[in-house]
């Protein structure tokens, strides 16, 4: 009888290398769908989302004190703990896998190795397993350097803080879509680390008001958002409703008139920073929501106010650049660059007299004629500059001085001395008949600053306001209307004062070399996204909306 052949000894299980990259595991269309499952399984055995990890050193801290490690030297024995976002996770064989970590600035390599998991190589193979890119997790261990001397935490344990459900954009290939760089910010900011160094230029931005106003002893603020009155500057308001009092309101265009009521109260020196609210375009340097500072100050003058305009602004250049000279690309990163020059003194524009030198004629006075302003409508006309109706004298001046003096306003320059007919709430020019103690601050050529000897005669100031109310009737969105609450209070005496609007946003853009708004508003306005329908036999396919045409 023939022997039976012995079957031959069963060969223990290879184990399969450990990928480089374990989203190879995902089809990227279903990646959503199929972390989900994996993080719902049952036999998951870890809770994806806990409490609480105890985190001895952020990221900045660990650099700082671990730095000193050298390569070959002795490796620390203190256990830290660390926690972070991972940016890239690649493995070495099956025994071996590296994370970078990142966080405020800073990037962090952990290291963990199978035979120094401390709970094993069951959880070592688990939680390894389990980990992707965008994921939030901490890590506890001892620092070190690798073998290339990069400083590292050598982990005994890692812990899943937060899984990402969706598969970030490749890191060679980043994040660049504007649209969605917008309307997923922190997207944009996991993808983008150099974005939060905008906004921590526009914290430093809004410090460095604070600072400087408070040392001169004022006082900050709050005054309403919503008012019966749409007062203070000139813009389109937007509309709201409180059900309550069954009454519309408006969101604040400026907090001017409020404040101004406080100075009348005895608060010599008061300031606000706060959102203002305008119904205009959305363009690179206009957003509806947008933010300012305003103060008012108690027997000051515009002369006093440049002065203070210089200080201020010159004190927070020099407190982010460390020097008064910037360099600043105005058509984006890719574009020229210019150089800014803050030092003082800065330039003054007077308008009147620097635009009739440019046209080569006298404009008719008073500007409040129709003389006047049919005078402009012909120079817009013959110079091609455009004037969207109602053609008022005050938007058609305003429209040659954006076509020829902001243009020439690279370096901070003032243009100064307007005319009664475009600054309602300004005072008259105590030398100059029909002009008014008003300036604007423009750098690269926008509007940065505006301020002037505020108006404290309520008869006059009554006038005023009328005419605003006029050239509202004829259909000018931009006019103010008479607010009479302001107007009495000014009865009780308002004492000579100097006001001062920064834009925060716009100078913000600057001190970040950016030159689109919206990088510097953490949430920006934008269009809502269109979703088309396939047309039908019975309906034609929606008109998209129409975009908001730029100033």
């Amino acid at each position: 009888m023939a022997t039976p052949t012995p079957a031959p000894a069963k060969q223990p299980a290879k184990q399969a290398p450990a990928k480089k990259n374990d989203e190879e595991d995902f089809d990227p269309s279903m990646y959503k769908e199929n972390r989900t499952k994996q993080l719902t399984s049952s036999d998951i055995g870890i809770n994806p989302w806990p409490h609480k990890f105890e985190v001895s050193h952020q990221l900045p801290k660990f650099v700082e004190e671990f730095s000193v490690l050298e390569k070959d030297g002795e490796p620390s024995t203190q256990v830290v703990s660390i926690a972070g976002r991972v940016l890239s996770k690649r493995a070495a064989g099956s025994g071996l896998v590296f994370y970078d970590i990142t966080g405020e600035f800073n990037k962090v390599q952990v290291l963990v190795n199978k035979r120094a998991y401390a709970s094993g190589e069951e959880d070592y193979v688990k939680i390894n397993g389990l980990l992707r890119r965008g994921d939030i997790i901490g890590a506890k261990g001892t620092p070190g350097r690798s073998k290339t001397g990069e400083l590292s935490l050598f982990a005994t344990e890692v812990v899943l803080l937060s899984p990402c459900l969706h598969m970030l954009p490749k890191a060679a290939t980043g994040l660049t879509d504007p649209e969605t760089r917008f309307r997923q910010r922190y997207l944009d900011m996991i993808c983008n680390e150099s974005v939060k160094k905008n906004f921590i230029i526009r914290s430093k931005v809004i410090q460095g008001v604070r600072r400087y106003l408070d040392n001169l002893g004022f006082i900050e603020v709050e005054t309403p958002m919503m008012n019966m009155i749409a007062g203070g500057a000139a813009a389109k308001p937007f509309l709201t409703h409180h059900n309550a009092l069954n009454m519309d309101l408006f969101m604040r265009i400026a907090p001017e008139l409020y404040l101004k009521q406080l100075v009348v109260g005895g608060m010599d020196r008061v300031y606000e920073i706060g959102k203002q609210f305008r119904n205009e375009d959305i363009d690179h340097t206009h957003n509806p929501e947008f933010t300012t500072c305003e103060f008012y100050m108690a027997y000051a003058d515009y002369n006093d106010l440049y002065r203070m305009t210089e200080e201020l602004i010159q004190s927070i250049v020099m407190s982010i650049h460390g020097s008064l000279k910037i360099k600043y690309h105005p058509d984006g990163p890719s574009g020229k660059e210019i150089e800014i020059d803050f030092s003082s003194p800065w330039r003054k524009i007077d308008m009147i007299a620097d635009l009739e030198a440019i046209i080569g004629e006298k404009i008719p006075t008073p500007y409040s004629s129709d003389e006047c302003r049919e005078f402009l409508v012909k120079t817009c006309r013959e110079r091609k500059v455009e004037c969207s109706a109602p053609q008022t004298t005050a938007r058609l001046l305003d429209k040659l001085v954006g076509e020829y003096l902001e243009v020439q306003c690279i370096n901070p320059t003032f243009i100064i001395n307007h005319p009664e007919i475009m600054s309602p709430l300004s005072k008259y020019h105590r030398e100059k008949p029909q002009l008014t103690e008003r300036f604007e601050l423009f750098v690269n050529t926008k509007e940065i600053c505006n301020a002037y000897t505020e108006l404290n005669n309520p008869f006059v100031q009554i006038e005023r306001f009328a005419e605003q109310a006029k050239a509202k009737a004829a259909g000018d969105d931009e006019s103010m209307l008479i607010d009479k609450v302001f107007t009495t209070s000014l009865e009780y005496g308002l004492p000579p004062t100097g006001g001062f609007g920064l834009g925060i946003d716009r100078f913000a853009m600057l001190m970040s070399d950016t030159y689109n708004i919206k990088e510097v508003i953490l949430f920006p306005a934008m269009k809502p996204e269109q979703v088309t329908k396939p047309a039908t036999t019975t309906s034609a396919a929606p008109t998209p909306t129409e975009a908001p045409k730029s100033n």
